[in-house]
């Protein structure tokens, strides 16, 4: 179990609705800082800030 809103707890909320990897980019989720995968959990598409 990964510590709550860390970078590891964000890729297993993402893994668990079945995101592996960026929609476009497809690179896998733990490339990414914890902020871009928060923004990402919370609707907001990768890579926009």
């Amino acid at each position: 179990m990964a510590h709550y809103a860390s970078k590891g707890w964000y890729v297993q909320q993402l893994k668990e609705r079945g995101i592996n990897y960026h929609p476009t980019d497809k690179k896998k989720l733990e490339t990414y800082r914890a902020a871009i995968l928060q923004n990402f959990l919370n609707g907001t598409p990768l890579g926009v800030r």
